[in-house]
């Protein structure tokens, strides 16, 4: 269960970046008639921690959907090897979760 929660807030940790990242652009953009020579060595300093964000952001989400595809692997061929053991354990979360939603 804690592998999922990570995969999950890696997940949200990657959509919060993307906000943060179109905020940051829609900023530079708005800014870009302001005059001054610190502004615009402020605005390309931005931008190009923007370009290395995104290339980081892209990276983390190709590892994330490799892990993802990897650990569906991973499952799909234990449950191959061993089909009794997946309805066993399936059969058991189900009773938990029958059992848990009985007592409400």
């Amino acid at each position: 269960m804690n592998a999922l929660s990570n995969e999950v807030s890696k997940e949200q940790l990657i959509a919060d970046f993307n906000v943060v990242i179109a905020d940051a652009e829609a900023l530079l953009k708005a800014t870009a008639n302001q005059g001054g020579e610190k502004l615009a060595e402020v605005r390309a300093k931005a931008e190009e921690s923007l370009r290395v964000v995104k290339a980081r952001m892209l990276d983390a989400q190709e590892a994330l959907v490799l892990k993802t595809k990897a650990a569906a692997k991973a499952t799909d061929v234990y449950v191959h090897e061993n089909p009794w053991n997946a309805v066993g354990v399936a059969a058991g979360l189900g009773l938990l979760i029958g059992f848990l939603i009985g007592r409400r």
